[in-house]
């Protein structure tokens, strides 16, 4: 008998706590996996927001992030071959940035 999980093309929701992204600015944390979604808000020009999950440590509880920075829902698109990686997120002027 199949899994569902072995045919399914939808992604599952991304597990952890919910963070601020200003709570983690400038901490290294470890990038686990992401999801670019639809933003119900109008004020987000590309209308997409990306949730982040992230780790503080190999053994640490996962925890996502939601922003509607473009900056690091490309950075996550262009470097997701990459997933897991360890970065510090940074805020620079007004936009977050992986560094």
């Amino acid at each position: 008998m199949k899994r569902f999980a072995d045919f399914s093309e939808e992604k599952s929701p991304l597990e952890g706590d919910k963070m601020r992204i200003d709570d983690v600015i400038n901490k290294e944390v470890i990038v686990c996996s992401f999801k670019i979604s639809q933003s119900k808000f109008s004020e987000n020009k590309a209308g997409k927001y990306v949730t982040i999950q992230i780790k503080f440590g190999e053994n640490d509880n996962p925890k996502v992030i939601f922003t509607g920075s473009e900056v690091l829902a490309g950075q996550c698109q262009k470097y997701e071959n990459n997933i897991p990686f360890v970065t510090v997120i940074k805020k620079i002027n007004k936009y977050y940035t992986f560094t």
